[in-house]
C-alpha cells in the first residue's frame, strides 16, 4: 500500500496546470496519441508529480537525472526547460550532469551538456525578445 498519498484524488486540471508551469514557452510539439496524452496529464502530472513526499523541484531534478543517464535528449529539452521554469539553477543541473557522468558514462554527459546549453540559450533569447 502506498503511504502518504491517496491515489485518484488529483484532477486533470492540476495535471494541466503543472504541465503548463513546467513547459511554459514551448511551441506546440508533435501530436501525441490521445490516450498517452491523457495518461501523461492525468496520471503522471496529475497524480505522480503531485505526491507531496517530494517537492516539485526534487521531482524535476530526479527526472532530469534519469533522462541524462538514459540519454533521452528530446525529453531533456523539455525537462531542462521545466527545471529552469521551476527556478532550478543551471549550476545545479551542470553539477548533476557531472555526477551522472561517473555512473552512466561520459557520452551521455557530453550530450546532455550540449542540450542544456541549447535550452538555456533558447530561453535567454526568448526572455530578451
Amino acid at each position: 500500500m502506498h503511504r502518504g498519498r491517496k491515489w485518484g484524488t488529483m484532477t486533470r486540471e492540476q495535471g494541466r496546470e503543472l504541465a503548463g508551469r513546467l513547459f511554459k514557452g514551448l511551441p506546440p510539439g508533435r501530436p501525441v496519441q490521445p490516450d498517452l496524452m491523457a495518461q501523461t496529464i492525468d496520471h503522471l502530472f496529475g497524480e505522480i508529480w503531485q505526491d507531496t513526499r517530494l517537492s516539485i523541484e526534487q521531482r524535476s531534478l530526479i527526472t532530469c537525472t534519469v533522462l541524462v543517464a538514459t540519454g533521452r535528449e528530446a525529453e531533456q529539452h523539455l525537462h531542462f526547460r521545466g527545471a529552469r521554469n521551476l527556478g532550478i539553477e543551471r549550476a545545479t543541473l551542470e553539477a548533476m550532469i557531472t555526477h551522472v557522468a561517473h555512473y552512466a558514462g561520459w557520452p551521455v554527459a557530453v550530450s546532455s551538456s550540449r542540450v542544456l546549453s541549447e535550452v538555456w540559450e533558447a530561453m535567454d533569447a526568448e526572455a530578451a525578445g
